[in-house]
């Protein structure tokens, strides 16, 4: 229904803005280095204005003025920065010098002032172009970033629910809720997901990225800063800005494959992208459609029997069963690895030139995803021990034996996600004017099946198929944005954004929450569906001076109102000053604050979760506004405040060398924190203060000639100095008991799961036809300390370096063929115990065994902390909380692209 409505109204508006225009010019041409050589990713700008564009992969461009003649800016990392005039709309040919203008950063993302040339962006950010994320070999973009910057991670899990239709991913180890995604410089929807499983990334939201098809992009910019002053709420970390292809030159189609080294995984795709002009060259369309499937691919551990047997960790059952059927299912039945995920993605990107002083612009993106996953097996003796083997050998399949052999609950989640964007751009009086209007979507359904209701009533009665509900997100963005370059020294900008936000809860059917709901992912019982909003007003005012041709000071304020929580006021400083030719510093420092997200505020379920003693169980999230909340003395909700300090320093030391490294810190109040299981509920509240600080390095030499080839290498990596928090854990009291807001495994979650330092070495050589590309990426030590086990001990995922091979062949001028080898080595996740203390090396050091439940020779103290943190063995791999690099080992991918 929502997404009709706002089809129905982006049509409208198309309609009502989109009057006949007048003749436009347009420019064409190539951009070279002295040697003749195309340069791909150069920008191109209309110098006074927004209009811009960046060169394609074989340096043309294609822009579109209002009229001749009129000054385009070329400029880019490592080039010296040329200006050219244009009087007439023949083809040009712009060949730039390599100079010493390197610091890599792109003034679209983090600078709402009127345009200026790269090199005079006092901000940290990363450009990688579509070549890069496609020569990954990854499947998904979210997975590809994540092996290109170092400061993005994402963290890819066995068996959590809806978290596998998308994995957590965040910058700077700050969670994914304080990544703000934008799409040509326009806010993208969050996910209507909210994260409440054991894994990094706890009880927050974040976009899926994972949905953009890569085809359709053409370059992103990462902003490694602070950035609520120019764009508002949950940009405490930083900035993704997708930079969407705009070319109408060239179109082609790509055909993926791949498999894993295991025979399982297959993946298979198909992607077309292709462009037009719109009447007489006075716009433009460039659209995408893909297709993708990936198939299971299953890596589970091998079953601990004693484990099971043992009332700790298992389900107290006689041995003798427990061996019995994991003789003939040593995985005791489990499927944890990767799910079958099918996706469609469709998106659309163009511009039309309604006037000499106006542009229209627009885009759009629709994605269709579905996920078949699995819950954990419920094995035979698991049910036997709960006395529910009666009425089950009737609902579920006998084994050989005629006798009740367990089952595997699925869950298969449904994803859609839409986002449009219409806009008009204009000229007047000097000032550039943009004003935009934004729809976004995200909504998911589940579907659990092989599985029934176990509360009194249902039982024997009970359904196999369930219906869960699930979540939806929109929101209705309203922008207006207004520059000028007052003088060569001074220029200014300013706007206004307008948010309404809506977060429903989708109440599933009633087999699937009355009672304990159905086994494995209990739905949502309708008491506790509906639907929430919220808006909110902001606006900004920024400017930039040169004090000098050296030092360069530039300011943003913003305030903001909420309808739920009132006013924040946030500003940005920053600074560039270079030092030499050679040389230069930059540095910022900014305030933040990020508004807890309606999921956060207003979800409550109940949830099947792992349970302390080892099993699983049943647990309530209690949301914040409800009479269950008001009777624990649960405070509301207020925003996270932020202070975020950057200095940098970088450099070309020559024509190809050139570095940078910037320190940042970033100190949030109030932060919003998800917390344990305390009296059977969890709930959010604002916990505690956090401090987190480290360093990012980037670096890279160019053009290295080896014989007839030429050779870049670029190293970058970054090291967490400190990430925890900077006062004590608070305390709760429910009913006359203390609890602590957040246990040591939470806690452990927040700060230490995610590598303590990750570092990038990779190496492109370019002979002739064909080229060659290896990618190292070092994956640091991360540290666990799951609530299952002893305080005494700790686990840590032992440092690995993932290899990635890509061979590139050019058999024609069209056709191109890409072999990726990712996990070139097979390198797979090791964790191992560690000792907090003397008593935690005795656990290690102990060899005697602990008795089982019939009294037989049992576990030494050691296995029984493995098997409560690995549930007897099912996750011994990678362990239940996840791991920073794939499982599935070494991935074989091939892929044809045919060039229009």
């Amino acid at each position: 229904m929502k997404q009709r409505f706002f089809l129905k109204a982006f049509t409208i508006a198309f309609m009502f803005m989109l009057p006949l225009g007048l003749m436009a010019q347009t420019i064409k041409g190539k951009v070279t280095d002295t040697s003749g050589s195309a340069l791909p990713y150069m920008n191109v700008l209309v110098k006074g204005t927004t209009t811009g564009t960046t060169t394609s992969d074989s340096g043309e461009f294609s822009l579109t003025v209002k009229s001749l003649p009129v000054t385009i800016v070329v400029s880019s990392i490592g080039f010296k920065t040329k200006e050219v005039t244009v009087t007439t709309n023949s083809f040009l040919t712009i060949a730039i010098e390599e100079g010493d203008e390197s610091l890599g950063e792109i003034i679209i993302t983090g600078s709402r002032t009127a345009p200026r040339s790269s090199t005079d962006s006092p901000l940290p950010i990363d450009v990688v172009g579509v070549k890069e994320l496609l020569s990954t070999g990854q499947t998904t973009f979210d997975k590809a970033l994540a092996f290109k910057i170092p400061s993005f991670n994402t963290v890819q899990t066995p068996v959590n629910d809806a978290t596998s239709l998308l994995d957590p991913y965040e910058i700077r180890n700050m969670g994914p809720s304080r990544t703000l995604v934008l799409i040509n410089g326009k806010r993208k929807n969050v996910s209507a997901l909210l994260y409440t499983q054991d894994s990094p990334g706890r009880g927050e939201t974040g976009t899926d990225i994972s949905a953009i098809p890569v085809d359709a992009i053409k370059s992103i910019q990462v902003l490694r800063d602070g950035a609520s002053a120019q764009y508002g709420s949950d940009a405490i970390a930083g900035v993704i800005n997708i930079i969407l292809k705009d070319d109408v030159n060239r179109g082609s189609a790509t055909l993926r494959s791949g498999i894993t080294s295991e025979g399982d995984g297959e993946m298979f795709g198909i992607s077309i992208n292709n462009g037009s002009s719109i009447g007489d060259d006075k716009g433009f369309v460039n659209y995408t459609v893909d297709f993708s499937k990936v198939g299971l691919a299953n890596r589970p551990g091998t079953v601990s029997a004693k484990g099971e047997a043992y009332g700790g960790t298992g389900f107290g059952a006689d041995l003798a069963d427990v061996q019995e059927f994991l003789s003939r299912r040593p995985d005791a039945g489990n499927i944890n690895g990767s799910p079958e995920t099918v996706a469609t993605k469709f998106l659309i990107n163009g511009a039309y030139d309604l006037s000499e002083e106006s542009t229209l612009y627009f885009n759009a993106a629709y994605v269709f995803k579905k996920v078949n996953s699995y819950a954990n097996y419920r094995t035979p003796y698991w049910k036997v021990a709960t006395g529910d083997l009666a009425y089950l050998q009737d609902l579920f399949p006998s084994n050989e034996r005629g006798g009740f052999d367990g089952y595997v609950p699925t869950f298969e989640g449904v994803l859609n996600d839409f986002n449009a964007t219409l806009g008009i751009k204009r000229r007047v009086n000097d000032w550039n004017v943009d004003s935009s209007i934004t729809f976004g979507g995200n909504e998911q359904t589940y579907k659990v099946n092989n599985s029934h209701n176990a509360s009194d009533g249902y039982q024997a009665l009970s359904p196999t198929s369930f219906d869960p509900g699930g979540t939806s997100f929109n929101h209705i963005v309203g922008n207006l944005d207004v520059s000028r370059l007052l003088s060569d020294k001074v220029s200014i900008g300013m706007g206004a954004e307008f948010r309404n936000e809506n977060f429903e809860v989708i109440a599933g059917k009633v087999s699937s929450y009355e009672g304990g709901g159905s086994d494995s992912f209990s739905g949502n019982d309708i008491k506790n569906s509906g639907i929430f909003n919220r808006y909110n007003l902001g606006g900004y005012f920024s400017l930039d001076y040169d004090v000098s041709d050296a030092f360069l000071l530039s300011g943003t304020v913003r305030g903001e109102n909420y309808s739920d929580f009132g006013n924040t006021f946030v500003y940005k400083f920053s600074s560039r000053y270079k030092l030499s030719d050679k040389y230069t510093m930059r540095g910022s420092i900014s305030s933040g604050f990020r508004a807890p997200s309606l999921h956060q505020i207003y979800t409550e379920k109940s949830q099947y979760s792992f349970s302390d003693g080892g099993g699983i169980n049943i647990v309530g999230l209690v949301n914040n506004v409800s009479p269950r909340a008001k009777q624990l003395g649960i405070p509301k909700l207020t925003p996270e405040k932020s202070t975020n300090i950057t200095v940098g320093f970088g450099g070309k030391i020559s024509n190809n060398i050139n570095f940078t490294v910037d320190y940042y810190k970033i100190d949030v109040e109030d932060r919003v924190i998800y917390t344990n299981q305390i009296d059977g509920n969890q709930f959010f509240l604002n916990g505690f203060d956090t401090t987190t600080s480290g360093i990012d390095f980037v670096s890279g030499i160019s053009n290295i000639e080896i014989g007839s080839g030429k050779l870049d290498l670029n190293l970058s990596g970054n090291y967490t100095i400190e990430n925890k928090a900077t006062e004590d854990i608070p305390t709760i009291s429910v009913e006359g008991n203390e609890y602590d807001v957040l246990d040591r495994s939470n806690l452990a979650l927040m700060f230490t799961s995610r590598p303590k330092s990750k570092w990038i070495l990779g190496a492109n050589y370019e002979i002739n036809k064909v080229g060659f590309a290896i990618n190292n990426t070092y994956f640091g030590k991360t540290t666990f300390k799951q609530k299952f086990m002893s305080s005494d001990l700790r686990t840590e995922f032992t440092p690995k370096i993932i290899t990635d091979l890509a061979v590139n062949f050019k058999a024609s001028e069209k056709l191109t063929v890409s072999f990726n080898v990712n996990n070139l080595l097979n390198i797979l996740p090791e964790w191992d115990f560690k000792a907090e203390n003397a008593a935690g090396q005795a656990i290690i050091d102990d060899t005697s065994v602990i008795s089982i439940a019939n009294g037989g020779s049992g576990l030494t103290q050691l296995e029984n902390e493995a098997n409560a943190i690995t549930f007897n063995g099912r996750y011994s791999q990678m362990t239940y909380d996840g791991s920073h690099f794939s499982q599935l080992g070494t991935m074989f991918n091939l892929s044809l692209n045919y060039q229009f």
